[in-house]
């Protein structure tokens, strides 16, 4: 992790804060209380921040540096609001193409996939704010830059962000080792988007409830699953395919 990736201390964070830095989240020692801390956390929740009580072992494994117990990453890209994007696309004539990433903790596959998605021109990434991989220096450098490129909308709710999308006239299709029809098969020239999962645990039970539409990508060999970019990349350039 690069020392870009964090900022560390109470009065440090307060500032970054106060000065409109991109702050991603927030960790705090187990236990910590006194005025200056209570300043911070009254921003924290203030400006909507995700934040998260953790042991002190936990922060001290990124820094041991006087952080005094408060640690804040710091987001390498700015995010886009998911209810103020599509009503621009629908304005601007397009017919959306979306990305929805479901519990995808690996930092390179997030980079390569958001890789991919730039170069089929998708028009946004949509995360929740917990059970994703970090979006800093790292997958900014995977993505080969794309994250500069391509909106990313974080959610607090995959859910009731894909409650939002089916009634904005977006279909949603799931990718996943459970479906039995084929990927190819699917219907995807319409206003559209694609959910996939990680590789280890899939879709989340509730969010695969919401779908449309439930497809897999064919394997004839023995390991059970594709790397979640390549998944990925088979499944946007097929909906780039039925569009073209």
């Amino acid at each position: 992790m690069s020392k870009d990736d964090f900022i560390f201390g109470t009065r440090a964070v307060i500032e970054a804060i106060k000065n409109g830095k991109n702050i991603e989240k927030v960790l705090l020692k187990k236990g910590i209380d006194n005025s200056l801390f209570s300043e911070l956390f009254q921003l924290v929740k203030e400006n909507n921040i995700p934040y998260q009580f953790v042991p002190i072992e936990k922060i001290n494994r990124v820094t041991r540096k006087n952080h005094q117990g408060v640690l804040a990453y710091i987001a390498a890209v700015e995010f886009a609001s998911l209810e103020n994007l599509l009503p621009g696309l629908y304005e601007a004539g397009v017919e959306p193409l979306l990305l929805i990433l479901d519990q995808v903790t690996d930092v390179r596959n997030f980079g390569a996939i958001v890789r991919t998605a730039e170069c089929a021109g998708v028009h946004a990434v949509i995360i929740p704010e917990k059970g994703m991989a970090r979006i800093g220096a790292d997958a900014v450098k995977t993505s080969a830059g794309a994250l500069h490129s391509v909106p990313v909308c974080k959610v607090k709710s995959l859910s009731s962000a894909i409650r939002f999308l089916k009634d904005s006239g977006i279909k949603i299709v799931a990718a996943t080792e459970k479906a039995t029809e084929n990927y190819t098969r699917a219907e995807m020239n319409m206003p559209l988007a694609i959910i996939m999962g990680a590789e280890d645990v899939g879709i989340s039970a509730s969010v695969l409830d919401l779908t449309d539409e439930q497809v897999k990508i064919p394997l004839f060999g023995k390991i059970e699953s594709l790397n979640v970019s390549v998944a990925a990349a088979l499944m946007i350039y097929e909906a780039v395919r039925q569009r073209n």
